[in-house]
């Protein structure tokens, strides 16, 4: 009797130890992140841009950091803050050229990719010259972000709003 009180205990305790490490295989019930989803969309919802006419989209996004990096191209910056600030206004400039591309113009369309795409490289170069505290290369970016900036403005505005560096 004693061999089968033993043997059941030790059932028993496989079968217990057993229960309490079973883990069941659970099935994903919360939905898929954003990014898995924007890139099953066929239909690119997920890049409309929000409904503002270009005149507006130039001054909420574009003019304040324009205004501040013009400022900050006047003379070399003196310490760490001031070339951040250069750097993270190139940046939002250049980010933002990324945009102008989701708003094709209805005629012209190569030319406005064109110089989006310029201005958004140049920008990237002020980024990475501002990053190395080189104001000489930061400088000359800086006015090939904006020449590019004109040539679209001449094209597209009838030569209204012309950037100074």
């Amino acid at each position: 009797m004693k061999k089968w009180t033993v043997l059941l205990l030790i059932v028993s305790g496989v079968f217990a130890i057993t229960w309490l490490n079973f883990e069941p295989q659970i099935i994903a019930t919360e939905p898929a992140p954003a990014a898995a989803v924007a890139a099953d969309d066929d239909d690119d919802d997920a890049l409309q841009p929000i409904d503002v006419s270009m005149h507006d989209l130039m001054e909420g996004m574009f003019q304040a950091p324009y205004r501040r990096l013009k400022v900050a191209m006047e003379k070399e910056p003196t310490d760490g803050p001031a070339w951040k600030a250069l750097r993270s206004d190139a940046l939002i400039l250049a980010e933002a050229s990324n945009m102008l591309i989701l708003r094709k113009p209805e005629t012209d369309v190569e030319a406005w990719i064109k110089y989006s795409v310029d201005a958004r490289s140049a920008g990237a170069e002020v980024v990475k010259s501002a990053k190395k505290q080189d104001f000489t290369a930061s400088k000359a970016a800086y006015v090939t972000m904006l020449d590019h900036c004109n040539a679209c403005h001449k094209q597209f505005e009838k030569g209204k709003h012309i950037l100074k560096p």
